[in-house]
């Protein structure tokens, strides 16, 4: 069998040529000997024999199949030991979760993250405080002892999205142009919304004159004080407001009757004494009502501080059946307005955009993360795509 058919170890060409000199000077032969000791005289189809120190091109051929298998098998262990070793991993090698380029990547990744988490965060908190919930803070005595001085209340934006205005209600109003000189507020769009409350979280803008009472009457209630037990009615029945009365106050000490026109609301203090509304407002247009377009939202909560920390119910004596009864048809003319000196109106303050900033992080994080995952994702597959038509080591031929 030629040896040109199976691979040759260096050293072995010396041997087989010595050979083949032995059996080509044997007596009777003038066969003519080959000028390369390598190579057999009487070789078929005239194949030779590799030289002594060269390698078999065919066993070459055969070494270098294995090699690449176990190359390719150990790509990512290379890479592992490049790390430990302190050498460069190869191209393409990609890197350990533990090594000092994983911990670098992820590095590098956070801080281009970062921008983007800040932009998410900061719209979310214009979007939470503009449509959802705004934080405000109580600056007087009116609505004693339900809230208090330097109290902070959150208001529901969303919930008369949902539902009407419920008597008893602590809503918060826009006095602009009811109470107040100025431009009645009007219904805005989206836009016009959110670019308000982009400028008002950073103190730009005009947040108007912004007040909180309770809704004593809706749209066609007939709103009087008093009966001979010197309690407020509405429709004719007597609340019973001992709950949420400023200890000491009388339900009213001006006399009144009134019924509540379409779209506007009568309102009230729990501190009757020194509360500035509609009581104080009747020879005004309206008749001391307030526009239901007015109304921000309504206070649910006190979030500040932590000691009175408590939810804003509806109180009981506003679920008597009676009070959904039909109002009056008419109603007398008001009196005139009385002195309001020393009223206090409950003016409102917005709280400082913490809160809104701090539910814009926490809604942004989760956010980001999602959008990571899901470029990562895209990342990856496209990365696929290409390997598939583009395979690692095969590259195109010429």
């Amino acid at each position: 069998m030629s040896g040109a058919g199976r691979g040759v170890t260096p050293g072995a060409g010396s041997e087989a040529g010595q050979g083949g000199s032995a059996a080509s000077s044997g007596p009777g032969q003038d066969r003519p000997a080959s000028a390369n000791p390598g190579v057999s005289p009487d070789a078929d189809h005239g194949a030779e024999a590799p030289g002594p120190g060269q390698a078999d091109p065919g066993a070459k051929a055969e070494a270098s199949g294995p090699a690449e298998d176990v190359a390719g098998a150990d790509g990512a262990d290379g890479a592992q030991a490049a790390s430990r070793s302190g050498q460069p991993a190869k191209p393409g090698t990609p890197a350990k979760p533990g090594t000092s380029a994983g911990r670098g990547r992820r590095k590098r990744s956070f801080w281009r993250e970062f921008p983007v988490l800040l932009v998410i965060a900061l719209l979310l908190a214009v979007v939470i405080k503009t449509y959802a919930i705004q934080a405000f803070f109580i600056p007087s005595g009116s609505m004693e002892n339900t809230l208090e001085i330097n109290d902070r209340v959150l208001v529901n934006k969303l919930v008369y999205d949902v539902r009407s205005i419920h008597r008893g209600d602590i809503v918060v109003f826009n006095g602009d142009g009811s109470w107040d000189p100025g431009t009645p507020p009007r219904n805005t769009n989206f836009l016009v919304k959110f670019g308000q409350g982009f400028a008002s979280m950073f103190g730009f803008g005009h947040p108007g004159d912004i007040l909180i009472k309770r809704v004593i009457g809706l749209p066609g209630d007939r709103v009087a004080c008093c009966d001979v037990q010197g309690r407020v009615t509405v429709n004719g029945v007597a609340l019973n407001e001992q709950s949420y009365l400023y200890p000491g106050d009388s339900p009213s000490e001006s006399r009144f009757d009134i019924v509540v026109p379409p779209g506007r609301l009568w309102v009230m203090g729990d501190h009757r004494l020194i509360s500035d509304d509609s009581r104080n407002h009747l020879g005004e247009p309206g008749g001391g009502t307030i526009p239901e377009n007015a109304v921000i939202g309504r206070a649910f909560v006190i979030i500040w501080p932590f000691s009175r920390w408590r939810i804003l119910p509806i109180p009981a004596t506003f679920e008597q059946p009676k009070l959904n009864a039909a109002a009056a048809a008419a109603s007398p003319a008001p009196p005139a307005a009385g002195d309001t000196a020393g009223l206090r109106s409950a003016r409102l303050e917005p709280a400082s955009p913490a809160l809104p900033l701090a539910l814009g992080f926490a809604a942004a994080i989760p956010v980001t993360w999602l959008q990571r995952r899901a470029r990562l994702r895209f990342t990856r597959r496209r990365a696929a795509r290409r390997s598939a038509r583009d395979p690692v080591g095969h590259p195109p031929s010429a």
